[in-house]
């Protein structure tokens, strides 16, 4: 149906040009900005020695990783500041203070904090239990001491990067519109589409890397993200809790896993424990939750 305008009629200011674009869009906004934001950012990393190698230059370890200069800069630039900007946009300071209100949604119940530091490690563990055929051993001295500052480090990197702009900013948008489980299937693959260009660097194993990794990485995302929409729901949209499973997943592999199974000790085995545990969380908690993924009447 064609929708025809009088010549005399005026387009109402809060409809026009880009803010209005915004304001019609503001996910596909959020989502079109995070990735053209990272992906600038990202592009020296990727044509560096740490990537392709077309440019003459590496960027320097910290930590023992590239990642904090080549990874985070980009990280933080996508996600957080697209929300920032669209929430601003399309919803003022009312807005703006409900997006911060959530990331400051730290007074939960300290159940879930211990269910989450317990939780997480403990399905990888099992997980990688099934494959690696039982061979496991406990964790050094070192790992142990290491463990909770390294959490809070990824909650400080990961964690503050990457969930202010997909859970806090697109998760409740998209279940305003669509189911628990619609909304999900929506963000998720673009949260991992988001990570592709970091395929072709030192992060995503580059050059030792086929087509299956971007698709199983993907698909894991997609598993993944259904655990990540019931713990956001189910704590009352903590973002915190939110962050703590994510950076969980990550602390674990990046300290312990390793040490843990040492016969698991290749990216892929890496990867296919987490695409495993998150596809078995996922298929529970949606029998559990009948699809509703601890979400309450709107």
């Amino acid at each position: 149906m064609v929708t025809h305008i009088s010549p005399g009629r005026v387009q109402r200011p809060d409809r026009a040009g880009v803010r209005g674009l915004v304001r019609r869009h503001p996910l596909v906004t959020f989502f079109v900005l995070a990735n053209l934001l990272s992906w600038a950012a990202w592009t020296p990393y990727v044509l560096s020695q740490n990537g392709l190698g077309v440019l003459p230059f590496g960027f320097p370890a910290i930590l023992g990783t590239t990642q904090f200069l080549g990874v985070l800069p980009g990280a933080y630039l996508g996600p957080v500041l697209s929300a920032f900007l669209v929430t601003a946009v399309v919803d003022g300071r009312t807005g703006v203070r409900a997006w911060v209100g959530r990331l400051l949604r730290w007074r939960v119940s300290w159940r879930w904090y211990l269910s989450l530091l317990v939780g997480v490690p403990a399905v990888l563990v099992v997980t990688g239990l099934a494959l690696s055929d039982g061979q496991v051993r406990a964790p050094g001295v070192a790992v142990l001491v290491a463990y909770l500052p390294a959490l809070v480090l990824q909650l400080l990197t990961t964690g503050l990067a990457e969930e202010p702009g997909w859970r806090d900013f697109a998760q409740p948008r998209l279940q305003h519109r669509f189911s628990p489980v619609t909304a999900t299937l929506i963000l998720g693959p673009l949260w991992g589409v988001w990570h592709l260009p970091l395929f072709l660097t030192e992060w995503g194993g580059w050059p030792d890397v086929d087509w299956t990794r971007p698709v199983e990485f993907i698909a894991t995302c997609v598993a993944f993200s259904f655990v990540m929409t019931w713990v956001f729901n189910r704590t009352g949209e903590s973002l915190p809790l939110a962050m703590l499973c994510h950076t969980g997943i990550n602390n674990f592999f990046s300290v312990a896993f390793t040490e843990v199974f040492p016969t698991l000790d290749t990216a892929a085995d890496t990867a296919h424990v987490f695409l495993l545990a998150s596809t078995g969380a996922a298929i529970v908690l949606l029998i559990a939750t009948r699809g509703r993924l601890g979400r309450v009447n709107p």
